[in-house]
């Protein structure tokens, strides 16, 4: 009897204790917080002998959200975004870094809303970050509108970076 006292008291504890064990996190879980591609938008690559572009829209169509064009070996960009207003700015964020682009602005004709053209360069932390995660958003106004990648074109957002540099 004096030895199953201590036995219960060391099962409580124990059934305790893996209840307050945290489950270890999934790495599924640790990229929670990365936004989900969306369904019939994705990045492309078109790559010529001095020219590349990484533009995301839809494919086979003229609907670009965000378009960036670089010389090969430039290590600059030419960023186009499509605006709900006209702005001085192109605000842009990947995984916690943000830049502001001064930015020239017109009416989009083709679509609704404006076309935002700014110049930046490969080596800005914010395109470094789109680079490791794969997503990018564009502020427009207060609000938030993120580009990100499907698994299958993860790569060429390297490439493009690999060919600007």
């Amino acid at each position: 009897m004096r030895l199953l006292k201590p036995l219960s008291s060391l099962l409580a504890l124990s059934a305790l204790a893996a209840c307050a064990t945290p489950a270890p996190v999934s790495t599924s879980m640790a990229d929670a917080g990365a936004p989900a591609p969306t369904p019939n938008y994705d990045w492309f690559l078109n790559q010529e002998a001095r020219e590349n572009t990484l533009a995301y829209g839809v494919a086979n169509s003229d609907e670009v959200k965000l378009k960036l064009f670089c010389g090969s070996g430039s290590g600059a960009l030419e960023l186009a975004a499509v605006l709900e207003k006209p702005s001085r700015q192109l605000h842009l964020e990947s995984g916690g870094d943000t830049e502001n682009y001064p930015a020239t602005s017109e009416d989009a004709g083709v679509t609704d809303g404006h076309y935002a053209e700014a110049k930046a360069r490969t080596r800005d932390p914010v395109f470094q970050r789109f680079r490791r995660l794969g997503w990018i958003a564009v502020w427009d106004g207060d609000r938030r509108r993120t580009y990100a990648a499907h698994p299958q074109t993860r790569a060429d957002i390297e490439r493009f970076f690999v060919a600007c540099d």
